[in-house]
């Protein structure tokens, strides 16, 4: 027996744990699974850790940071996902795990979805709330462009002020529109031509492209830029099926560049015949309105008050004696009236004052005859008389409160007997 157990092959924990992840390694090295992520937990140290699952199982996954600091998008609770890794074993729990190198959200491409997930964000935080939209100048005398400097945006809007209003100065703040620091130094040229006190607005943009051509107009940084700018910014960025995260943040998006310079310049000749026409317009008005003064000076000049004004002030004059005479007699009424209406309260007053007399008088002789009638003393008038215990104050109220030869006092109506007890009887 001791034989047959010397000849097993025992495993410390820790050796069968190490040729369980040597085996997953070797067997799964480059794996590409998709599922949906669930409990997403990212400490301080950059690693994200989360649970992979399906509708019938779920695996542990860690992305570490170098891994996933290059992600085009944020993974989050409920996103469907496909993961790329090796599979491995968590040594100090004794579970296998997932060791993500590459994420691609599953259905779309990371382009869009960080569009979608960053255009949400900044809509909740308010930056394309309308409300907050200011109006373009009408007639701008200096405009801040930010586009390449060599591009063939900046020609157009070039051509196209030219052509519209040459008088208008533009200040080029050249900037990368494409690769991986376009979004940073786009940003910093908006800030740039901000510190410019006298520009009246700004168009920020370039010509069309794919996707990721068009990119750096989807970042955060031009984004806050934008909102941030104290200048009108016109957004010119692509064709006019594009859209960007910097077309909704901005006051005012132009289909293209070329669009934007035609919203931003009015072209000189429509100006200039829209001022003739006001011109002409105002003429005619102002012709109007003099021949309607003229008529109506001579009205005036031929009416009965400029031609004999003497009558009209002597109208007034009996207008107002007749005034004059109207408010004396009217005042002289409202004094009678007030006087009536004074006699009238006095009199009451006297009535109810000699009613309130005689009602006192004849309560106050009610209550004296009361008084006299609750006097104790009173009752002695009729023939009863008050027996007191020698010199008590007490009046007898029973026989046995009173023994022989006690001295006692009667009080009748109109004087007092003192007198000895010979005896008592019940």
């Amino acid at each position: 027996m001791n034989d047959l157990f010397t000849e097993k092959q025992i495993f410390k924990v820790s050796e069968i744990t190490r040729d369980i992840r040597t085996i997953l390694e070797d067997s799964f090295s480059g794996v590409w699974i998709e599922g949906e992520i669930s409990g997403l937990q990212i400490p301080q140290s950059g690693h994200m850790y989360f649970t992979l699952k399906d509708s019938k199982a779920q695996l542990r996954c860690v992305f570490f940071k170098r891994a996933n600091s290059n992600l085009d998008f944020t993974l989050e609770d409920g996103l469907a996902c496909v993961l790329f890794g090796r599979v491995s074993v968590y040594d100090a729990r004794g579970q296998y795990q997932l060791i993500v190198e590459k994420a691609e959200p599953k259905g779309k491409g990371a382009l869009q979805l960080k569009f979608e997930q960053l255009k949400k964000k900044l809509a909740e935080e308010g930056l394309f709330e309308q409300a907050r939209k200011r109006p373009i100048p009408f007639l701008p005398q200096k405009i801040g462009v930010v586009t390449s400097p060599t591009g063939a945006a900046i020609r157009d809007i070039l051509n196209i002020i030219e052509r519209r209003y040459a008088n208008v100065h533009v200040i080029i703040r050249p900037a990368l529109v494409q690769g991986k620091t376009a979004a940073a130094d786009i940003a910093q040229g908006i800030k740039d031509l901000n510190k410019y006190k006298d520009l009246d607005v700004l168009i920020v943009g370039r010509g069309g492209g794919s996707l990721e051509d068009l990119w750096p107009f989807n970042e955060e940084a031009v984004a806050r830029a934008v909102y941030e700018s104290k200048i009108p910014v016109i957004s010119a960025v692509g064709h006019e099926i594009d859209f960007t995260i910097c077309d909704f943040t901005a006051d005012l998006r132009a289909p293209t560049p070329s669009a934007a310079a035609e919203l931003v310049v009015r072209e000189k000749a429509q100006l200039a015949a829209r001022l003739a026409d006001m011109q002409h317009r105002m003429g005619q008005t102002i012709s109007e309105k003099l021949k309607f003064l003229n008529l109506r000076l001579m009205r005036i000049a031929q009416s009965h008050a400029l031609r004999r004004p003497g009558v009209i002030l002597e109208q007034y004059q009996q207008r107002l004696d007749a005034l004059d005479k109207s408010l004396l007699v009217n005042f002289k009424r409202i004094i009678e009236q007030y006087q009536q209406r004074f006699m009238s309260v006095n009199k009451t007053l006297s009535l109810n004052f000699m009613h309130l007399v005689k009602t006192k008088e004849s309560m106050m002789k009610q209550m004296s005859s009361r008084l006299v009638n609750l006097n104790p003393l009173a009752i002695l008038g009729r023939g009863y008389s008050v027996t007191y215990a020698g010199s008590s104050k007490k009046a007898l109220k029973n026989i046995k409160d009173v023994k022989k030869t006690d001295i006692l006092k009667t009080k009748l109506n109109n004087g007092v007997i003192i007198s000895r007890v010979e005896d008592c009887i019940s």
